[in-house]
């Protein structure tokens, strides 16, 4: 059985698409390094362990954002294998 029935022989996708996925993958991981960044100045700044701890957490969802989405979105977006 065929793994991709509807995509077999489908054209490859317009530049114009290609172009804003690549935007929307560059786009997530600059929202991530952001995020970690605002997350390390939490931690670091200040002395109350409640800010502290969600400094940290932030720092660690934005690292799991960068390396989760961006590669999740790329497998879902990839074009079939040729025939």
């Amino acid at each position: 059985m065929n793994e991709f029935p509807d995509d077999v022989g489908a054209d490859p996708v317009p530049p114009q698409v290609a172009q804003r996925r690549w935007l929307v993958l560059v786009g997530i991981r600059l929202a991530g390094v952001a995020g970690a960044m605002l997350g390390m100045v939490l931690a670091a700044r200040t002395h109350d362990l409640l800010p502290k701890l969600i400094g940290i957490a932030l720092v660690l969802s934005a690292l799991v954002v960068i390396a989760v989405v961006p590669a999740s979105l790329a497998h879902r977006w990839r074009s079939p294998p040729a025939p």
